[in-house]
């Protein structure tokens, strides 16, 4: 046994220098666990509550009021627990606060507290975190898609779709593509300077420029593609998150100018589609719109990934229901929607149970903290997104599964081994 001595909680600024929690967890042997919590812009209304003050300091986003609950009410219940006992410690949080979206102690304040005794449970049996996560048997990198021109909430500009993403899915390894990757987003860089467009980056690193519509970034990173001398549909496909739910109000979409319906989204995707090499959408209609969510799967899921991200929050209650209504075919995972990694490794087991492929994801708030990188190959996840390949809190992601594939060695094996394009 190796119990928990100490539980510490201060406040730090993430990527677009709003508070958030860092939490530091230490053993009676000396090991200690670090986490930082993310947080996001465009958010799910089922997400577990993200705690804040709600007073002057930092426009009311301080977190003191999450730390206050970490150190006088977290850590007196979980002090002199076995830190190897994840589930229990967990557990305890869970019913510590007592309601569904984990509103009284914070969200923010389980998690930092669930990832830190991760973290020092490993530095404890002096193994990697992904192997701690998922056994001795975690030697697969996610294909990795990557943010290269941001839209809606996370860009100051006239894009309706949030993420324009590349995927350097035809590599062998994790390393070759994230070097495509970059060589792309410069390459993408310098045609927007010539084209005399904003350079300036969104919350994500992609960039930002205002465009005529939102099929113009699609032909913008397919000119990028082809001028950095990589095939588009064979090394390089395309991904698109919407977050559709931040255009949707009152049963309509408000989309390029127009009040429109879920039967004109549904069509314009599957004409991007057609015409692009695009394999995977996510969020590409309303949390709200489960019936239009039910006509685009049954239309498309023989064709690309359709990822459920606001509609489904990392919950296990919301990805069953999906499940049985026919909506979407995979599922994004943010450990900060449900709050504690032993909840979000339950969603994963269910996904895997049912067929569904996960993601795992950043924020647009982020922090340095690479925790999701050592999630995303401890729990065999095929797929993962972090943002494009600039901005710290965003390549630290990267970064780390270089490291990890080097750890992996000779045994190492990509996702794209594994993700079956059904296009």
């Amino acid at each position: 046994m190796e119990e928990i001595i100490e539980v510490k909680g201060r406040e730090i600024l993430d990527s677009r220098g709003d508070p958030t929690i860092e939490v530091e967890v230490k053993t009676i042997s000396g090991s200690i666990g670090v986490a930082c919590v993310p947080s996001g812009a465009s958010t799910g209304k089922f997400e577990a509550l993200e705690l804040r003050d709600n007073d002057e300091r930092f426009y009311g986003k301080g977190v003191l009021k999450a730390i206050k609950n970490i150190e006088l009410i977290i850590a007196p219940e979980i002090l002199g627990l076995d830190v190897l006992n994840q589930e229990e410690i967990d557990r305890r949080m869970i019913e510590l606060d007592g309601t569904k979206n984990k509103s009284n102690l914070g969200a923010n304040a389980i998690l930092g507290v669930s990832l830190a005794v991760s973290r020092a449970a490993s530095h404890f049996l002096d193994i990697p975190l992904y192997k701690y996560i998922g056994g001795f048997f975690t030697d697969t990198l996610p294909v990795p898609f990557l943010n290269i021109i941001n839209g809606g909430k996370h860009a100051e500009n006239n894009l309706d779709i949030q993420e324009f993403m590349i995927v350097p899915f035809g590599f062998n390894s994790f390393k070759d593509a994230i070097r495509a990757s970059s060589e792309i987003y410069h390459t993408l860089k310098n045609i927007l300077k010539k084209k005399e467009l904003t350079l300036g980056v969104g919350d994500e690193g992609g960039f930002s420029p205002n465009l005529e519509n939102n099929e113009e970034a699609l032909k913008l990173i397919v000119e990028a593609v082809d001028e950095a001398n990589y095939k588009l549909g064979k090394e390089i496909f395309l991904a698109l998150d919407s977050a559709a739910s931040s255009f949707h109000k009152d049963g309509k979409y408000f989309f390029e100018g127009k009040e429109v319906g879920s039967s004109f989204m549904i069509d314009y995707y599957e004409k991007l589609i057609d015409k692009y090499p695009i394999i995977s959408l996510e969020d590409p209609l309303s949390e709200d719109d489960y019936e239009g969510w039910k006509d685009l799967t049954k239309k498309l899921k023989d064709k690309i990934f359709i990822i459920g991200d606001d509609i489904f929050v990392t919950n296990k209650e919301k990805l069953i229901f999906g499940i049985e209504n026919g909506i979407a075919n995979s599922i994004l995972i943010k450990v900060n929607q449900i709050g504690t990694l032993s909840e979000t490794l339950e969603v994963i087991k269910i996904a895997k149970m049912n067929g569904y492929n996960y993601m795992i994801s950043h924020r647009s708030g982020e922090t340095i903290d690479s925790y999701i990188s050592d999630l995303a190959v401890g729990t065999s996840s095929l797929m993962i997104k972090a943002g494009a390949p600039s901005r710290g809190e965003r390549v630290s992601k990267y970064n780390r599964l270089i490291q990890i594939e080097e750890e992996v060695g000779e045994n190492k094996r990509f996702g794209s081994e594994f993700l079956r394009i059904k296009r």
